[in-house]
């Protein structure tokens, strides 16, 4: 199975980390057996499973839930983080251990994500202080859409940088760079000692993330990052439609369908 110092050491002998969003049981199973890294129990699942306008209305009961169907379906080599909503960690350390807590104790994950830099540089700290592993996530925060004025590149290299080296100094042991100019990202991970995820943020961070339904071509849209390896929507589309023709015609379900004499 992996594991934070696996991942770290990885990282650091130039391997590159692989991690996808996960929100149940299935997807979970089937990325485990793939070998990805690290499933992250995204609150994009405001988007891509509720079908929300922003990750915003994500509350902590739904990514616990979320969280404990994708940790019963890893059994082999994934790592499962928790990716904690928006006002679940803002209003103070102790609410922030409390609720991530729950993610290690009761949802089966063996890390939390939280979104920031230097606004939670302390709960970072204070969230390792009570051994729970932070993975952190800077540039284009999805929590913040209303104060950035949407979804835009972040570009402030110092600014950027110093995040980064906050979020390590306090003691997570990855960060997501998300959005992030490639020629900036180069340089933090250059400069940082934890592994950089990026998505959007060109090939040169330790590891990479996408989400599960733009990965398997699941979304009518994506963003022009993400690079589609499959295109199950019409996949589905046809399997539906066939199924409807077959049941309309008459010919589902065949002699070959059907039970003569109850369960076998």
């Amino acid at each position: 199975m992996m594991t934070i110092p696996k991942l770290i050491a990885r990282a650091g002998k130039g391997e590159r980390l692989t991690m996808v969003t996960a929100y149940d049981h299935p997807s979970a199973v089937l990325a485990d057996e793939a070998g990805i890294d690290i499933l992250l129990v995204g609150d994009s699942l405001g988007n891509v499973v509720q079908g929300e306008a922003t990750t915003l209305p994500v509350t902590l009961e739904q990514s616990l839930y979320h969280t404990r169907l994708v940790a019963r379906g890893v059994t082999k080599h994934s790592l499962v983080v928790g990716d904690m909503p928006f006002g679940t960690y803002q209003a103070s350390e102790a609410q922030a251990i409390e609720n991530a807590a729950r993610y290690l104790k009761e949802a089966g994950a063996q890390a939390v994500k939280l979104e920031g830099g230097a606004r939670v540089e302390a709960t970072i700290a204070a969230l390792v202080r009570a051994q729970i592993p932070v993975m952190a996530h800077i540039g284009l925060t999805p929590q913040s859409v209303h104060v950035m004025g949407g979804y835009k590149i972040q570009r402030v290299e110092a600014f950027l940088l110093d995040e980064a080296e906050r979020v390590q100094a306090a003691g997570a042991f990855s960060v997501v760079l998300e959005g992030v100019q490639r020629d900036i990202a180069t340089t933090i991970t250059e400069r940082l000692e934890i592994p950089t995820i990026g998505i959007g943020a060109g090939p040169d961070c330790d590891g990479q993330v996408l989400v599960w339904h733009d990965l398997l071509g699941l979304t009518d849209s994506a963003p022009k990052f993400v690079k589609r390896y499959a295109t199950l929507a019409q996949t589905i589309r046809d399997a539906l439609k066939a199924y409807k023709t077959d049941v309309e015609a008459g010919t589902f379900p065949g002699d070959e369908h059907s039970y003569a004499g109850g369960h076998k």
